[in-house]
């Protein structure tokens, strides 16, 4: 069993106006072996000339040629004969088109040319950062003292490529975090598409696009109440063609359908350990990234658990928020966020309704931090402003680390700001527990600052956290350093909400 790449460095004590902070030994780096067998596709033409090339073999070179394939992969990839199927079965209206019967065709053909359309990807090659945690929904066999938890990391692949990875951990009673080791397998999921939208449904989401009204009403009149991705793109794509010459108004018209494409299930199978479970980029709006999940254990209000994340889609140009839904980490559903207050990153969860209402964190202008409410929790308007740059340090912008933790004092809010050389500090802040628009006080200085050996890294003097935990009286903050790797550090939760109070009452 491989082991973790994990650094240890010596344990430093920070002292910050007579509050202690511990940085701890334990470094996460990236892992150049996490490797996923992904489908890989050249065009039409290319694939066709594969194919055609495959189908000329005789049945003694298809084996001589698959044997060696299967020799050196099979003990990389979790049945690696599956992928190989599934994605021979991706090319069968190429089939058609070269007039090839595919349910005809042997086993060891379809695998051969399944292998010519598949590659390996390494998920965490260039950086495994910006960690968020949560309590893990198994707390069976523990002593005192111990929390087993669940840490995403977003991992940056080739072509800096960003993805969602798990780690199973657990925190000792000394709150030192240890990692299981990881499996020997990364799978992918099966993607269930919404086959069905609803209009009514589907155009209130779509307002945030900007399409000019009599377009936007000439593409609901075309479709029925009831209507499938594939109906809306046939519209889209005539309309395109209708407004060509109108560039801006044709990449409006994308953003619909990518819209459409932003819902879906991914399912993991069960016999996978959840270090072997990666969430990649599977719509068109995701294409370029999936970036810093906030990840917070929700709790309903009949006492349901839940586990949802807030992330942030990249498809090269565009930003888009996004909302993650679990309740076994198996089982997965993506939908996007929208509203006037879901046009930017950042968005952060509370863990439970305020008031009879969902209750979000967003940054929609870069800068501060604004409180939303919702009725409905993918549904974002009405934000309003909480928190502005106050201290040097975060001059350039304030922004959230992670959904607030609910504690006797008030909503503890662990917070990031942005001030000189673009340098990113982490520090917190603590809002009333009945009106979180109330701020009670924030730190007049921050809790951590990159130090000598936490500024060199893909992006310099960057310190981030998408997500802490309570545990032992103290609070674990994972965070990424310098965009490359992680660690964590821990102060006590009474000395830190009470300096919090102490620096509100001096402003």
């Amino acid at each position: 069993m491989r082991t973790n790449r994990v650094h240890t460095h010596g344990l430093q004590i920070n002292t910050i106006m007579r509050l202690s902070l511990e940085r701890h030994a334990t470094r996460f780096t990236p892992d150049l072996e996490r490797v996923v067998a992904r489908f890989f596709f050249n065009g039409d033409a290319r694939a066709s000339s594969i194919i055609q090339q495959v189908m000329e073999m005789n049945d003694a070179n298809v084996n001589l040629a698959l044997t060696p394939i299967l020799r050196d992969f099979s003990k990389r990839h979790r049945n690696i004969t599956r992928v190989f199927e599934r994605h021979s079965d991706k090319l069968k209206n190429l089939f058609t088109l070269l007039k090839i019967d595919y349910n005809t065709l042997d086993y060891k053909r379809k695998l051969l040319i399944g292998s010519y359309f598949t590659n390996e990807y390494s998920i965490e090659s260039a950086a495994f950062f910006n960690p968020s945690i949560i309590e893990d929904i198994d707390q069976t066999g523990l002593e005192d003292g111990e929390k087993r938890v669940i840490i995403s990391f977003r991992a940056v692949g080739e072509g800096h490529v960003s993805s969602i990875v798990f780690r199973r951990g657990l925190i000792d009673r000394n709150n030192d975090i240890v990692l299981v080791p990881p499996g020997n397998y990364v799978d992918e999921p099966d993607i269930v598409r919404n086959a069905l939208y609803q209009k009514q449904v589907f155009f209130q989401s779509a307002s945030s696009i900007k399409l000019p009204g009599s377009v936007m009403s000439e593409i609901q009149d075309r479709l029925p109440a009831s209507f499938e991705y594939v109906a809306l793109k046939q519209v889209i794509r005539e309309l395109q063609q209708r407004y060509q010459v109108d560039h801006l108004l044709k990449k409006s018209l994308e953003r619909l359908l990518w819209l459409a494409d932003s819902y879906y299930e991914i399912n993991f199978s069960l016999d996978t350990d959840i270090s072997d479970r990666v969430i990649f980029p599977y719509s068109d709006a995701e294409s370029r990234g999936i970036e810093d999940a906030r990840f917070v254990k929700y709790t309903t209000i009949t006492g349901e658990t839940k586990y949802y994340a807030t992330y942030t889609a990249f498809d090269g140009i565009t930003i888009q928020p996004k909302l993650l839904e679990t309740k076994d980490f198996y089982n997965f559903k993506i939908m996007p966020l929208y509203g006037e207050g879901a046009q930017n990153k950042n968005l952060a969860l509370f863990p439970r309704k305020i008031d009879g209402k969902y209750a979000m964190l967003s940054r929609i202008d870069g800068i501060n931090n604004y409180m939303m409410y919702s009725d409905r929790i993918n549904i974002w308007e009405n934000p309003q402003i909480l928190q502005t740059p106050k201290h040097p340090w975060e001059f350039v912008q304030i922004g959230n680390c992670g959904s607030p933790i609910e504690t006797p004092e008030g909503w503890l809010l662990i917070t990031h700001g942005v001030g000189s050389m673009r340098t990113y500090s982490i520090s917190a802040s603590l809002f009333d527990l009945n009106n979180p628009m109330i701020e009670i006080g924030r730190l007049k200085d921050p809790l951590l600052v990159p130090n000598k050996d936490e500024r060199e890294g893909y992006v310099p003097n960057v310190l981030y956290s998408c997500g802490s935990i309570i545990h032992n009286e103290q609070l674990i903050i994972p965070y990424g350093l310098s965009d490359y790797s992680s660690s964590f550090a821990t102060v006590n939760l009474a000395a830190l909400l009470e300096k919090i109070k102490s620096d509100g009452k001096e402003d």
